[in-house]
């Protein structure tokens, strides 16, 4: 019974990969995007990236401050690439 309590309460992660493709960095984003991280990844892109794209294929999960985040990121230049179709759609329907 402990063991699988302990399963129970894992919680998924957001795993961030950073690489360079041509001119730009590109963050490769997997698992749960929530507001904890946002302010992590606004750390990472307040430092010297200009040119930025997020690579989303492998987000899981997101809540709604990490949806304001991603729409605000894409107002400021950065391009969204393999977004989910739940990510879009509800980065489509929100309001600032």
């Amino acid at each position: 019974m402990a063991a699988m309590q302990s399963i129970a309460t894992t919680k998924m992660t957001l795993r961030i990969d950073r690489s360079t493709r041509q001119r730009f960095t590109v963050f490769t984003l997997s698992g749960r995007l929530e507001a904890e991280q946002v302010t992590e990844l606004t750390e990472l892109f307040d430092r010297d990236y200009r040119n930025i794209i997020l690579d989303l294929r492998e987000v899981r999960l997101a809540d709604r401050v990490a949806i304001k985040f991603l729409r605000a990121c894409a107002a400021n230049g950065m391009k969204l690439e393999n977004c989910p179709a739940y990510v879009c759609e509800w980065m489509s329907r929100e309001k600032d």
